[in-house]
Formats: C-alpha cells, sequence, structure tokens
C-alpha cells in the first residue's frame, strides 16, 4: 500500500533544471516544480494580480555563478515594459520584449548572498524577488568542501586555477563533420573549411554540422558541453539558433571512487545526440569513479543546468544515461532530488551506494574467511555469496572496490596529504562515509580512536553493519553447506573497524545512521522515480568480465518502485539485447510525455505514453519474449550475501532488526545442530539474529531535495522555494 508523505509546496516550474520544461511557456502548461514539492503535483498555483518575477534558470535561492535568466509576468497578459532594479542599481536595459513573446533578460552582477530585484509598471504596481547567489566554485546545498582538493585545470587544457576552489577561463573551441565523415575535426570560424556537411535535426531543420564544445568549471569540477552551433549567426538565450531542440543529454561515468580532485571531464562529441540536435553536457562530478558523492554530483547537475539556461535557453527535458557507477549516479540523483532527470537509460544497474557497498562489504568478509580453506569448495562458496554458479561475484568486489571503505587508499592526493593513522591522521581519508562526511555526520567524542584524538575530531559516522547477520542460512536450508560449515562461517566471519581493519568482532553501525541513509536517499526507496521513464538495458545477465554486475540488482530496484507506488510500470528491463536503441525509445517517450496536456499526474502520463518497445522483454537470438517466467528460465538472476541470509531481495535493509536466538525456529528446519554448535551459535549471535519479516532498522521514505549546508549530520529538506511578492 502506497504510504502518505508530508505536503509540501507545488509552484509553477521556474527553471528548466525542473521536469518538462517547454521551449514556450505561453504555448504549453509548464509541469509543476520538484524542488520540495508534493508528489503527483503537476497544476501551477494561481498567480496573484500584478507583476510577478520568475527565476527561469533555477529556484531563486539555489542560483550560482552570479547571473540568472529572469522573466517578468502580469497576470492575465504580457508586460510590454518595466523598470527593473537589482539591489537599488537599474538594471532596466537588461530586459525588454523578446520574439519569443516574453519580457525576459539576464541579471547579472548578483552578489553572493541575497539580492533584492524590483520590477515596476508604467502603469503602477510591481513585484519583488530575493535571490540567493552561491559562488561558482559551490556549494550550494551539498555542505562544507572537502580538503585538500587538487586542480586539475592545467591538464584539462585551462590553464592554472585563478582561486583555491580551481576555477579557470572557460575554453570554447568549435568542431565540425566534413561531408562524408562521421568524426569531428576542429573548426576555426576566422578560416572556416569548406567542406561542412549538413545535418537535419529531428525538430527538421538542416544545419551545417558545427559544434560548440565549451570546457569550463564550476563546484570544483570541470564541466563540458557541445552543441550544434554556427559560429557566425547570433545566439541569445531567449532566441537560440534553430540547431539545438531544447532537449538535453547527460552522461553519468561508472565505478566508485573517492578522489579529492577535480579530476577531468568527459567526453561530449556523441554523434548520436548531437546530430538529432541534442545538447550534451556533464561533469568529472558526474563520474562516480571520482565523485561516489551523489549529493555533490545532484548540486553538480543541477548548476550546470542552470547555467545552460542562462547562456543558451530553456530545456525541454533532460535523459542520462549510464551503465554500472552511472547507473548508480542517475538513480540516487533522480530519486534524491527529482526533476533533474526526467529520463533514465542504464545498464548493468545498481541501485544505489549504500546497498551495493553493503554486497561489497560482506564480500570483503567472506573473501577473507574464505581464503585457505580447503573444506569449502567452489559450489559452497557460491551458495553462500548468492552468485548463482561461481564464487567470482565476491572475488570481483574484493579486487575491485573494497578499497572504497579504506581510508589509506590515496584518495587521489599525493602521499604526504594522504591520511595515515600515525603519520598523517589528518591527512585525507578515502573511506567513503568520510567522503559524504555532510550527509552521515561525525564519530563522537567517546568513540574516537587514537588518531582521531589526535586531530581533535571524530571520523565519519560508519555505516556498515553485520550484527544478527546469519550468512549462509538460504544455503544450509537447501542441504547445499554443513551446519558445521554454517556454524563456523558466521563464528568467525567478525567485521572491521573505522580504519578498515578486520577484527573479530560483528561491525556494529554508528546510532542514526540507517535512519540517514533511508532519508537521505542513499538507499534508493524508489520513491519518487515513478516520476521518471526508466530503460534498463542488461546485454550481460549475469556473467561480465568484472563479474560484479548480477542481475538482481535491476529487479531489486524495480521491486523497491513498485512497493513504494504501487507498480513499476515506468521501469523497463531488457535482458540479453534490446529491441531498438534505448536513446530512441526514451526520448520518443519522453517527447509523448511532453505532449500529453491531459489532466493526468505525471507519474499516469508516464505510464500511458510509454511506447511499445519500453516493456520488459529478454532475448535469445533473433527472438524476443515478454513473460517473466520465460526470461527467468533464459536469463535467470541470483542474489546477493544477505539475500542468502534471508533480507528481502529489495535488498534494502543494512541493519536488521533482532530476535531472540530460537532453535526451534522454522527456519533451520531440521538442521541436526549439536549441542557445542548451538552453544557457538549463542555466543556468535547474543543480541539475537535477524528479522527479516520487520523494516530495516529506522526505516523510513526518503526526503527529496535535502540541504547539508550546515555542516555534518545537519541534513534537512530545503525550505519552501521562493516567490515574488506584489508591491
Amino acid at each position: 500500500m502506497k504510504r502518505l508523505r508530508p505536503a509540501l509546496l507545488c509552484l509553477v516550474v521556474l527553471a528548466t533544471s525542473i521536469p518538462l520544461v517547454t521551449v514556450n511557456a505561453s504555448e504549453k502548461e509548464k509541469v509543476c516544480d520538484r524542488n520540495t514539492r508534493p508528489k503527483k503535483c503537476d497544476k501551477p498555483p494561481v498567480t496573484p494580480s500584478g507583476l510577478a518575477i520568475k527565476v527561469l534558470s533555477n529556484r531563486a535561492d539555489l542560483v550560482s555563478g552570479g547571473d540568472a535568466l529572469v522573466e517578468i509576468t502580469r497576470a492575465g497578459g504580457t508586460v510590454d515594459a518595466a523598470s527593473v532594479t537589482l539591489n537599488g542599481a537599474d538594471i532596466t536595459s537588461s530586459f525588454a520584449p523578446r520574439s519569443n513573446g516574453h519580457y525576459m533578460g539576464v541579471v547579472t552582477g548578483l552578489i553572493e548572498g541575497t539580492n533584492d530585484l524590483v520590477a515596476s509598471s508604467p502603469t503602477g504596481g510591481g513585484a519583488r524577488l530575493t535571490i540567493t547567489n552561491h559562488p561558482i566554485g559551490g556549494p550550494v546545498f551539498s555542505g562544507p568542501q572537502l580538503q585538500p582538493w587538487i586542480c586539475t585545470t592545467a591538464s584539462n587544457g585551462l590553464g592554472d586555477p585563478v582561486d583555491d576552489k580551481c576555477n579557470a577561463p572557460t575554453k570554447v573551441e568549435y568542431f565540425y563533420q566534413a561531408e562524408g565523415s562521421t568524426s569531428f575535426a576542429s573548426y576555426d570560424p576566422d578560416n572556416p573549411p569548406t567542406d561542412v556537411r549538413t545535418v537535419t535535426t529531428d525538430d527538421g531543420d538542416t544545419v551545417p554540422y558545427i559544434i560548440r564544445q565549451e570546457t569550463g568549471t564550476q563546484n570544483r569540477g570541470i564541466y563540458r558541453t557541445a552543441v550544434l552551433y554556427d559560429p557566425s549567426q547570433p545566439w541569445t538565450p531567449w532566441e537560440p539558433q534553430a540547431g539545438w531542440n531544447h532537449k538535453l543529454y547527460y552522461p553519468f561515468g561508472a565505478s566508485c571512487g573517492t578522489m579529492y580532485s577535480q579530476a577531468s571531464a568527459q567526453n561530449v562529441q556523441n554523434n548520436n545526440a548531437l546530430s538529432r540536435g541534442f545538447m550534451v553536457a556533464t561533469s568529472s562530478l558526474n563520474v562516480l569513479a571520482n565523485n561516489c558523492n551523489t549529493v555533490l554530483s545532484a548540486e553538480t547537475v543541477m548548476m550546470l543546468k542552470e547555467y545552460i539556461v542562462d547562456n543558451y535557453g530553456e530545456i525541454r527535458y533532460t535523459f542520462g544515461n549510464g551503465s554500472s557507477g552511472g547507473s548508480i549516479g542517475q538513480n540516487m540523483v533522480a530519486n534524491s532530488y527529482p526533476g533533474l532527470l526526467q529520463g533514465i537509460t542504464e545498464g548493468a544497474n545498481f541501485a544505489d551506494t549504500v546497498t551495493t557497498g553493503n554486497e561489497v562489504f560482506d564480500c570483503h568478509l567472506l573473501f577473507h574467511y574464505f581464503t585457505g580453506k580447503s573444506q569449502w569448495n567452489a559450489a559452497a562458496m557460491a551458495a553462500v555469496t548468492g552468485s548463482g554458479s561461481s564464487v567470482g561475484t565476491c572475488a570481483g568486489w574484493e579486487a575491485l572496490f573494497s578499497a572504497v571503505e579504506n581510508p589509506r587508499d590515496g584518495a587521489g592526493v599525493p602521499a604526504d596529504q594522504a591520511y595515515h593513522p600515525e603519520t598523517n591522521p589528518g591527512g585525507a581519508r578515502g573511506r567513503y562515509e568520510d567522503f559524504e562526511r555532510n550527509v552521515w555526520g561525525l564519530r563522537p567524542e567517546e568513540v574516537w580512536t587514537a588518531p582521531e584524538k589526535a586531530i581533535g575530531r571524530g571520523f565519519a559516522k560508519a555505516l556498515y553493519d553485520n550484527v544478527g547477520v546469519q550468512f549462509g542460512l538460504s544455503a544450509l536450508q537447501g542441504g547445499l553447506i554443513t551446519t558445521e560449515q554454517f556454524v563456523d562461517l558466521n563464528e568467525k566471519i567478525g567485521g572491521f573497524d573505522v580504519d578498515f581493519n578486520l577484527t573479530q568482532e560483528r561491525s556494529a553501525q554508528a546510532p542514526g545512521a540507517s535512519g540517514t541513509a533511508y532519508q537521505a536517499g542513499r538507499i534508493v526507496d524508489g520513491e519518487f522515480l515513478d516520476e521518471v521513464a526508466m530503460i534498463d538495458s542488461r546485454g550481460t545477465g549475469n556473467v561480465d568480465p568484472l563479474l560484479i554486475h548480477t542481475m538482481h540488482h535491476s529487479f531489486a530496484l524495480k521491486d523497491r518502485i513498485a512497493n513504494a507506488n504501487g507498480s513499476a510500470d515506468n521501469h523497463v528491463v531488457w535482458r540479453g539485447g534490446s529491441p531498438a536503441p534505448a536513446f530512441d525509445v526514451m526520448d520518443q517517450w519522453l517527447s509523448s510525455v511532453e505532449a500529453d496536456t491531459s489532466e493526468r499526474s505525471l507519474a499516469e502520463k508516464i505510464v500511458v505514453n510509454r511506447p511499445d518497445e519500453a516493456e520488459d522483454m529478454c532475448f535469445a537470438g533473433d527472438q524476443a519474449f515478454t513473460d517473466k517466467e520465460t526470461c527467468d528460465t533464459l536469463w535467470p538472476y541470483y542474489g546477493a550475501p544477505r539475500i542468502v541470509a534471508g533480507s528481502p531481495t529489495t535488498h534494502d535493509i543494512i541493519k536488521c532488526e533482532l530476535k531472540p536466538l530460537d532453535r526451534n525456529d522454522p527456519a533451520y528446519g531440521f538442521v541436526p545442530f549439536t549441542e557445542d554448535q548451538w552453544a557457538r551459535l549463542q555466543a556468535t549471535f547474543p543480541t539475537g539474529v535477524c528479522d527479516w519479516s520487520r523494516d530495516g532498522v529506522d526505516r523510513q521514505e526518503s526526503v527529496p531535495w535535502m540541504t547539508y549546508s550546515d555542516g555534518p549530520g545537519t541534513g534537512h529538506p530545503l525550505p519552501t522555494p521562493p516567490m515574488s511578492q506584489s508591491l
């Protein structure tokens, strides 16, 4: 059953960073702003009489970089003239009636902090709006920034940074495709080549295939954009060139890393997207391998989209793309900061960092337990890890990602700046929780280790917990491991401490960490994903070169969306192939949603307008199948160590509620424990074992649009978005 959520505020979309903004607001109804809004809030509120001021590029309190695209409106009609002041200075010359029928202008010179924007009509009346501007180097809502931070502007061709936030001058380059070519070459506007080919966009506009590629700095990352652009022609945000269809394609990068570094910009020369008229944009902070902090990633998406609107014009819709860690980035950004993405195309899906991390660290402990245990054959180990037919998944996790919890892994900084418990306790810690310290908060003084005492502050709270987890329980029930193997495994698996040292004791999560994980959307619950069109295309099933991309993650996410919203009809999984390119299907899907002017909610529009190809299906040779039973036979999926231990297949409990250890528990069936074995289990689980029939500890719905501006562990929802007040 769908749970109720507290009502928040709904307002007219003022920013392209919010869903489905149309090119011309007078022609199509804009969708409700999803920044701290009630779910399924699609109707705009009644606009007060007189003038109103709207920031089109973002919420007025989340603006960054010193400028904003602004429109002045009047209830019941257009505005032909108005005088405008910013902090008392006359900026009327920045505004005018534009060719799109709107009275608009780009407000520049915003000071950091609050700004007073006032519009007055020659015929009487006016409006005032407070705009809060944040530095281009961030932060906006992600909280205090990590130090140290390595600037990489020089290696990205931008020269040396001009300040301690790694800002540098923006670089603009032009590229083109020649007749008969499918690759890009440098284009010199002062000496243009004569062999430029043309392309026809999906809006039907035929233009020269020249792109403007922009590389710049923002939020201590490096962004890059590309769009069809004729340098001989003008471009304004209210009258862009015909080559742009006002759609945005946003790639997310893979893996998961905790790099205290600006890193490198991604390639945006995507021929498929650009030739159709899409803009392509992304940032180094949207590569999870660089930045496994998706709050910071979401903030970066918001800031970059705001910049695009201020300089290029409004966006109709945005959809992302990315596999593995790129799927994590999309899922977490879309669920925790709804409205930034309208569509997700992903492969090798993982739902989020936290529950994926739980699998990694369970595997870390299992891998070390199995090492040197000759009594454990491959089949028995696979039965415990839940990987189907091989223990390779845990071996893959151990080799590739266990270091994400190791604070000594270097964190992408020089050795003398990296953490070491004895020689540099104040150095950069590469541990996931420390990288997201603003979300988790800090450990209290009573549990400080010697390194924490040395620097006078706690490290981030520990998240991992395996207290009460009966590893291998399902394998025991199925007769795949012996009673002694089950007892010995759980007796000796142990845990690890805040410095990732193995311990004999199980790992206990810091108080409150589980509740934070749910509230902050670190565990994606799917609560806000029903308003996103999602295509998960899995070409490999359960086996890939890395061994970690197991298919159960796709269906864990699907089940979470269904549990939160009653169905998961917006979430499509293709196994072993695809009926059409995901890009094409997603574009068709979002275009149909955009054109739907009915009274349906956005979630309903997504389901009603789903293309024929957008349904769960699987492939074997040239045949496609849509019934789940056949697909499960052709492309089976398994689980993970926690699922084998009894957790639900949603894989979303990171700390379980406990129940007393009971020899008569039906879970043990006819397992013949000896007295010695039972005594050892009692010693292993003195506080009880997991009761998987109950929700996880402190389970709660995720809260959208959280801010961490007040420091570590102080997360709370953003306040009501500001609106202009009539004078």
